[in-house]
């Protein structure tokens, strides 16, 4: 049993509560032991960051400095707490003035996606697919905080990362190549900038569609609200048949047999159930 600490943020217990239910479903599958973080706040994106550089440091070190206090690793599913969390980390030691008191590391943050994609969890999960992804066509969506900046992430490949679909391709799926991986979504633009949002969703979505995807597989809230909701929009203006935009977590529980799928897929706008019934995987 490998014990972790959970960082769950704001998003998993609200719009991407599918998210966090599909995590903790892979990670029991995985024997892996959960401890939610006692007393987490938010962590600040997009709220601090963009208009107080202190505050920004200090909302994520809070939550470091509880984490701290436990001899384990922390685990953070979004994406965008994941990076205000390393760049804290930076901030607190370039700006030492941001905090009432210095902040020393003192635990590992890791990034849900990377945590799973190690090749002690990859061989673990590829021993538990019981309904291997076989026939299903992915576009492996990284988005922009994922994989940068490379100082912050440790990423090599951030501009072609591999991890995820090699992740894919262990649970049967089939990836495809595309040049879109990386490209950002609009993020947070969602609600001041819609026209910006809608037209970075419809690019990537149609890229995805021209490799020959059957679907967009992200680990990231933002980007899977980004593109979950605005493909009704973008059919009703000829641009073609809906993708579905998994979690790439739901696929690992699918893979592994987790009874509580159906539930997490139903929460999505655009509805992958009947792809999934075509493939034969429903």
């Amino acid at each position: 049993m490998n014990d972790v600490t959970y960082f769950p943020g704001c998003s998993l217990h609200g719009t991407a509560r599918e998210y966090d239910e599909s995590f903790r479903g892979v990670a029991k599958l995985l024997d892996i032991a959960l401890h939610e973080l006692e007393d987490w706040t938010c962590c600040g994106s997009t709220s601090a960051h963009s208009t107080d550089e202190a505050l920004a440091v200090a909302l994520p070190v809070r939550n470091l400095r509880i984490a701290g206090r436990h001899d384990r690793d922390m685990i953070v599913p979004c994406v965008a707490c994941y990076s205000r969390f390393k760049a804290a980390e930076a901030g607190a030691k370039e700006h030492p003035e941001y905090l009432e008191t210095p902040y020393e590391p003192k635990v590992a943050v890791r990034y849900a996606l990377d945590y799973f994609c190690e090749p002690a969890r990859s061989e673990q999960m590829r021993a538990k697919v019981v309904k291997p992804l076989a026939g299903l066509k992915v576009a492996c969506y990284y988005g922009c905080l994922a994989v940068r900046p490379p100082e912050l992430t440790g990423v090599a490949r951030y501009e072609n990362p591999e991890h995820m679909d090699r992740l894919l391709g262990l649970l049967g799926a089939e990836t495809v190549d595309w040049s879109y991986k990386t490209d950002c979504c609009g993020a947070s633009l969602t609600m001041t900038r819609t026209d910006i949002v809608v037209e970075l969703t419809g690019r990537i979505v149609a890229m995805a569609r021209e490799a020959g995807a059957d679907c967009i597989v992200t680990g990231c809230s933002m980007c899977h609200a980004n593109l979950d909701t605005r493909q009704t929009a973008l059919a009703a203006k000829g641009g073609g048949e809906p993708l579905p935009v998994f979690y790439f977590t739901e696929l690992m529980g699918l893979a592994m047999g987790h009874p509580e799928v159906k539930t997490w897929i139903s929460r999505h706008v655009t509805d992958p159930k009947r792809l999934l019934a075509k493939k034969g995987l429903l």
